[in-house]
C-alpha cells in the first residue's frame, strides 16, 4: 500500500510540474480574464470539523489551514438543506426545493431527479465558454437526461449517489459494520440490517461504469487524479476557463483513507479527515500558478455529521441543540438545529480576497450560485426566482451584510419534505417544529409542533438550550418580524415557477454494469 501511495504522488507530482512547464510558454493573461472555479463540496461534515483548536494542538489538515490562511472563512455560513439531494441541488440552482422540485434524497432505483427545466450553474457556464467538469458524488439523478453530462458539464467522474447506497468488496467503517459484496448465487438470499448487499457501488465516467463494485479505499487518489487531469484539459489543452465541481465522498460512512498517510495511529474519523485534506492539497497545488492564481477555490459542506453513526461522525463544535437533546432525539443531519445545516466554509482567491480573514455574515450554499456567475459575467434565466445573493463585495472588500433571514427546510426529521419549518432572522431563530431524528443511542425525540413558535437567541445561546420567554417583550416584537418574513417568502415560492422532481423507483433503473452477475460486478477497467 505504501508503495502504491508513492507511485500515486509521483504521479501527481508529474501532472502538475507538467502543468506549470506549460502555462510558462503561454502568455501572461489578461487582467479581464474570466476566473476559473473551483467549487470543493464535503459530505456529512460538522462545523467543528476544521479549524478548531485541539487540546494536542495537532491538525490533521493543513492544507485546509492553508486555505484558511490564504483566503476567506466564514463562521456562519449554512447548507441549504440537511441532507444531500436537496442541498446540492440548491447549491447548483440557487433555489430551496419546494421551488426546484427536490425535497429529499433520490435513492438507488430512482427514475428521476433534479428537474430538467431547472437550470444548473454549470449550464450557464458551459454555455458562456467554460469548461466545466465534476469529480465525485451527484446525487440528483443517474438516469438518461438526469446524468451530470446532460446537465452542464463536460466531464463527469464519480459515484451516482453517497458512498454507503451499495456494498463493496472493501467495506468501510460504518455503524453497522457491513459485508462484502455478494460473489455467487448462492448468496443471494443474504441479508443484512441498514446495509446494501446486492447491489454494487458503481464508478461511473461520463454515461458509461467504470467498475462495480468500486475500491472506496483507493477512491481519493482516483478522484484526485482526474481533478488534476480535468484542470490540465481545461487550462492547457482546450485553453478554456473551467469550473470544476469536487464532491467528495468524505466525511460520510463508510469512512476510508489512505493506509500512506501514516495516520493509522489517530481514530477513523480523524484519519479520514486527514485523507481528504491532501485531495484538496493535490488540487490546491495544481493551481499554485502564476496562470492558474485566477482561480476562486470555495470549500463548503452539504449538510452537518450524521449523529446516529456514533463514533464515525463528525463535531457540530458549540452546536449542539440542547433543548432537543436534553429531551431525546438528534439535533444534527437531518434537522434544522444548527449543527444540521452550520458548514464550515472558506473562499480564497490570491490577489482577490483578502488572506486570512474572517466574516460573520449569514450567508448560504444558495449563494453560491449567483456569486459565481456574477463574477464570470454571466445572467441567470430571468423567468424564475432564486433564494441566494450575490456576495461579491462580500468576498473582496469589507461587507460583512448578508442575509436579513434564511429558512431552514425539513430534510427528513419531523414534519413535511421540503417545509420552511425554520427561520433565522438575524441572530434569532425560530422553530416551528422540532424531533424526528436518530441520535447515537437510538432515540428519535418525539415530533413537536409550536404555536408560537420556540424562538432562540444565538448571540447568547449557541448551543439552543433555552428559548426566549413567549410573554416578553423580545420575544413578540421577534414573533412578528419572523412571521411577516417567513409569510412573505412562502407567498413568493407560491407565485414563482416552480418545478417537481419524479421519484419514482423502479428496480431497472439501478446502475448495473452485468445484470446476470451478483452485485452487478464487472472488471475493473483500471
Amino acid at each position: 500500500m505504501a508503495q502504491f501511495g508513492l507511485c500515486l504522488l509521483l504521479l501527481f507530482s508529474g501532472l502538475i510540474h507538467h502543468i506549470k512547464s506549460h502555462i510558462k510558454k503561454e502568455d501572461k493573461t489578461s487582467e479581464k480574464e474570466r476566473p476559473n472555479f473551483i467549487v470543493i463540496l464535503a459530505d456529512d461534515i460538522g462545523w467543528g470539523d476544521l479549524w478548531v483548536n485541539r487540546p494536542d494542538n495537532s491538525t490533521p489538515t493543513p492544507w485546509l489551514d492553508s486555505l484558511k490562511l490564504k483566503g476567506k472563512r466564514f463562521t456562519d455560513f449554512h447548507s441549504p438543506a440537511s441532507t444531500c439531494s436537496p442541498s446540492r441541488a440548491a447549491l447548483l440552482t440557487g433555489r430551496h426545493g419546494l421551488r426546484n422540485g427536490v425535497t429529499h434524497n433520490f435513492a438507488v432505483g430512482s427514475v428521476g431527479g433534479l428537474p430538467l427545466n431547472e437550470t444548473t450553474f454549470a449550464e450557464l457556464l458551459h454555455d458562456a465558454g467554460y469548461y466545466t467538469a465534476i469529480i465525485g458524488k451527484w446525487h440528483l439523478g443517474h438516469n438518461g437526461s438526469y446524468n451530470p453530462v446532460h446537465r452542464g458539464f463536460d466531464y463527469y467522474f464519480g459515484i451516482p449517489y453517497s458512498n454507503d447506497m451499495g456494498c463493496t468488496d472493501k467495506p468501510g467503517l460504518n455503524l453497522p459494520s457491513c459485508p462484502p459484496c455478494l460473489r455467487s448465487q448462492s448468496s443471494l438470499n443474504r441479508k443484512h440490517e441498514e446495509c446494501y448487499t446486492k447491489v454494487a457501488l458503481p464508478l461511473i465516467e461520463n454515461e458509461t461504469i467504470f467498475e462495480q463494485p468500486l475500491d472506496t479505499w483507493s477512491l481519493k487518489d482516483r478522484y484526485a487524479t482526474a481533478a488534476v487531469n480535468q484542470i490540465f484539459t481545461a487550462s492547457i489543452s482546450k485553453k478554456q476557463p473551467f469550473l470544476l465541481y469536487v464532491a467528495l465522498a468524505h466525511m460520510h460512512v463508510p469512512l476510508f483513507h489512505n493506509a500512506f498517510l501514516n495516520v493509522t495511529t489517530q481514530d477513523p474519523y480523524t484519519a479520514s479527515l486527514s485523507d481528504m485534506d491532501s485531495l484538496v492539497g493535490t488540487i490546491m497545488q495544481a493551481v499554485s500558478t502564476e496562470q492558474l492564481e485566477n482561480t476562486l477555490i470555495w470549500f463548503t459542506g452539504d449538510n452537518g455529521p450524521w449523529e446516529q453513526k456514533c463514533q464515525f461522525a463528525g463535531h457540530v463544535g458549540p452546536f449542539v441543540g440542547k433543548w432537543q437533546t436534553s429531551r431525546g432525539g438528534g439535533s444534527a443531519k437531518r434537522t434544522t438545529w444548527e449543527g444540521g445545516h452550520r458548514v464550515p466554509t472558506v473562499v480564497a482567491w490570491p490577489k482577490k480576497i483578502k488572506p486570512n480573514s474572517t466574516s460573520s455574515a449569514l450567508l448560504s450554499g444558495l449563494d453560491i450560485f449567483p456569486t459565481i456567475l456574477s463574477l464570470a459575467g454571466v445572467k441567470p434565466p430571468s423567468d424564475r426566482r432564486y433564494g441566494g445573493i450575490d456576495i461579491t463585495d462580500i468576498l473582496l472588500n469589507d461587507s460583512d451584510t448578508g442575509h436579513k433571514s434564511l429558512m431552514h427546510p425539513n430534510s427528513g426529521a419531523a414534519g413535511q419534505f421540503g417545509d420552511l419549518q425554520t427561520v433565522r432572522l438575524k441572530h434569532h431563530k425560530a422553530f416551528y417544529i422540532t424531533g424526528g431524528s436518530v441520535t447515537c443511542g437510538g432515540g428519535s425525540g418525539q415530533q413537536q409542533y409550536h404555536t408560537p413558535p420556540l424562538i432562540f437567541d444565538l448571540s447568547l445561546d449557541e448551543a439552543e438550550e433555552t428559548p426566549l420567554n413567549p410573554e416578553s417583550e423580545e420575544y413578540r416584537s421577534v414573533l412578528k418580524e419572523v412571521e411577516r418574513e417567513r409569510e412573505a417568502l412562502l407567498w413568493d415560492i407560491a407565485t414563482d415557477k416552480v418545478s417537481s422532481a419524479d421519484y419514482t423507483v423502479n428496480p431497472a433503473a439501478v446502475p448495473c454494469c452485468q445484470p446476470h452477475n451478483p452485485a452487478c460486478r464487472c472488471h475493473s477497467l483500471k
